[in-house]
């Protein structure tokens, strides 16, 4: 198995070929991918993302590539709707899980027109890679199947690359190597 370093040099030159960005993944599915790391790796690859992003920002890839980080996004919505304080009020009453169900309500996470979906289709070019990272700062409110599932239904024009802390093998993702999705994904495994 390769390094994280060598990994992310592999992926940064995948994303670069035009074979990677074309519409389809590798059995002519969804051009969707998650590179999984070490969790306790995370500023390392937070750090390598955004060195790829100025590196890409003097538009000689042939393609923009665009970084959203989930909880920026859901912090973001919640501020602009005066919802944060009102979600740390309303925890101390009624508990983080109503938070959870709360947010995710008002977000319509798990409805066709989610929120974060709509986000991301509205601020994405037409030639762009698409880079997920912040899931793990995310957890519990935002689950990486939701994302991936609601995305999946809604953004099929580009490759998505989902950043996960933790272990994925193309079946069950498993978040910070501890806490267990039970859910099939239909994304390929980068850079094993």
């Amino acid at each position: 198995m390769a390094s994280l370093q060598e990994r992310l040099d592999l992926m940064e030159a995948m994303i670069k070929k035009d074979s990677f960005r074309q519409n389809k993944g590798k059995a002519n599915e969804v051009n969707y991918w998650i590179f999984d790391y070490p969790p306790e790796r995370e500023l390392e690859v937070r750090e390598r993302i955004a060195y790829m992003k100025g590196k890409n920002s003097k538009g000689t890839d042939g393609f923009e590539l665009v970084v959203f980080d989930l909880y920026d996004i859901i912090i973001d919505y919640l501020s602009e709707k005066n919802f944060l304080d009102k979600c740390i009020s309303f925890e101390k009453k009624q508990g983080f899980d109503r938070i959870i169900k709360a947010v995710n309500n008002s977000m319509k996470i798990n409805d066709d027109d989610s929120y974060l979906v709509r986000y991301i289709s509205e601020h994405t070019p037409e030639k762009a890679v698409v880079f997920l990272t912040g899931i793990g700062k995310c957890y519990p409110i935002l689950r990486s199947h939701k994302v991936l599932n609601n995305l999946h239904q809604a953004f099929v024009r580009l490759p998505v690359v989902l950043f996960f802390p933790g272990t994925y093998n193309e079946q069950e993702l498993i978040l910070f190597n501890e806490i267990k999705d039970d859910n099939y994904y239909r994304a390929f495994r980068m850079i094993k």
